[in-house]
């Protein structure tokens, strides 16, 4: 299928769901947890907090803590709302979990929520093995994984907290277990002095603790402020250029209304010149920047697109046409069916029989699920938030996700190794904005010896997409890739001739 010229104005039905990145917000939880609770009384049983994002109150979170017998069972729960050019989105975490009283983990759970779309994960872990069940879309998926050496769970992270203690210049890490993306990240916190802190009952004198967490390419720093029994009153986070935030107040307070916050001008990244349909169907090079000088920021290298390190700045080059110069092969897990991309699935079979036809290689099978992708999600609509395959086989509607993870699925279906990718397209005009680059998706396959990109939401790849993210479909990984909104700007633009 030739390349299509872009349209002269993108549809929003084309484009991912501008809320801030899921995986950060899912990643609240967990932050709470991490931090050192009361080591001579009880922590609190049930504490709330306001969640406010750039000053404007967008939710609750809930954080419970029981112990029964010889085991303690922790529960956080997260429920935010924002709009998207207009659309409300309503979006909602919570996680359980069972150790034993010396934090050994022995059980968890997760029930992630976004536009009416569920995803249950339980896990049970015994002799260093999870026994799994994930529940997405209707189907329900039992395997094994194993346990993360020494990951904890949040009471073995109190227990780490209590251990290390609250003098000033203290610097402990742990590695903490995250139930919503099965994988665990270390956190390295570093105790501070104190600190004169407004809070909805009235300022406190509270100790300051940073934390890091290593997250591949962009580690996270957020700041927390606890009183001398080490309970958390504040926390704070980085996120697109502003400030997430949460302070503890009592129930009435947390549970108050909302006031809603649009952040959807804060994902569009503006372009420092308006970009052509015919360079854009050859090769491009952008520089980019961290106004914050984030020397680790790292941007993926793929067969269309290389990345060179020049200080805070990354030159990216991006070329339309794929070149087998990586040498990256696909895993083994590039061609199965997961919990997002359920290509084992018969309605996706059947899909996949129906949108290749009788293409004799993998190279024009896929060129033909593109096609057919793109005909067969009808309702172009913001409103589903993140479907999994099997959901969009069902109910053919959705943005730029749904697309990707389609194309993905059916890609599997028909034995070619795929991937989905997170990055942002070139659009000349999106929202009243003009010449910018706005979040997107699309799916990578791996055809005659190289990765190349299939974008079913838009009448193509070109050289107006650039990668942050490459993952299999699972939201949490997806969204680690947009990350980067609001700590990265566009410098520069050059078309390349060929």
């Amino acid at each position: 299928m030739p390349f299509e010229p872009r349209t002269p104005f993108v549809h929003t039905s084309h484009l991912p769901p501008p809320e801030p990145p899921m995986r950060r917000l899912s990643l609240l939880a967990l932050l709470l947890a991490t931090l050192p609770l009361a080591a001579s009384a009880a922590p609190p049983e049930d504490q709330w907090f306001t969640v406010l994002l750039d000053g404007r109150k967008i939710g609750s979170f809930e954080s419970k803590r029981e112990v029964h017998g010889h085991e303690v069972h922790t529960t956080q729960t997260l429920q935010i709302e924002l709009e998207r050019n207009g659309v409300k989105v309503a979006l909602g975490s919570s996680e359980s979990a069972t150790e034993t009283l010396d934090g050994q983990p022995l059980a968890f759970a997760s029930t992630s929520r976004l536009s009416g779309s569920e995803t249950r994960i339980e896990g049970r872990v015994r002799d260093g093995v999870v026994e799994l069940d994930t529940s997405t879309g209707g189907a329900t998926q039992h395997r094994r994984m194993a346990w993360p050496e020494k990951a904890l769970l949040p009471e073995g992270l109190r227990l780490a907290g209590l251990r290390a203690g609250l003098a000033a210049g203290t610097r402990y890490s742990a590695l903490a277990f995250q139930p919503s993306s099965l994988d665990a990240a270390e956190i390295t916190s570093t105790v501070g002095a104190f600190e004169r802190v407004d809070l909805p009952g009235g300022a406190r004198t509270l100790h300051a603790v940073e934390q890091v967490l290593a997250f591949p390419g962009a580690p996270m720093k957020t700041r927390a402020w606890i009183d001398a029994d080490q309970t958390v009153h504040k926390l704070t986070l980085p996120m697109m250029g502003v400030e997430l935030v949460l302070l503890a107040c009592d129930r009435a307070c947390a549970t108050a209304p909302n006031q809603g916050s649009d952040v959807f001008a804060r994902t569009l990244m503006p372009s420092p010149r308006a970009l052509h349909v015919g360079e854009l169907a050859g090769t491009m090079r952008y520089t980019l920047a961290s106004p914050r000088n984030e020397a680790t920021l790292a941007l993926p290298d793929t067969d269309e697109q290389s990345v060179v390190v020049r200080g805070n700045e990354r030159i990216v080059t991006i070329d339309r046409e794929a070149h087998a110069r990586k040498g990256e092969k696909p895993a083994p897990s590039d061609y199965k069916p997961n919990d997002w991309l359920q290509s084992d699935a018969p309605e996706i079979v059947a899909l996949a029989k129906q949108a290749a036809g009788d293409a004799a290689t993998p190279l024009e099978r896929m060129r033909r699920v593109e096609t057919f992708v793109r005909g067969y999600i009808r309702s172009k609509t913001l409103d589903v938030g993140y479907a999994s395959a099997l959901e969009v086989a069902r109910k053919p509607e959705g943005d730029c996700t749904e697309h990707a993870l389609l194309v993905a699925a059916l890609g599997r279906a028909l034995g070619i190794a795929t991937r989905v990718v997170d990055g942002l397209a070139y659009a000349p005009g999106f929202a009243g904005k003009d010449q910018v680059f706005v979040p997107h998706a699309w799916a990578q396959a791996w055809v005659d010896g190289r990765w190349r990109s299939f974008d079913a939401a838009l009448p193509g790849f070109d050289a107006g997409h650039i990668a942050l993210g490459i993952g299999d479909g699972d939201p949490w990984r997806f969204y680690a890739g947009l990350d980067l909104l609001g700590r990265i700007e566009l410098r520069e633009a050059q078309s390349l001739a060929r």
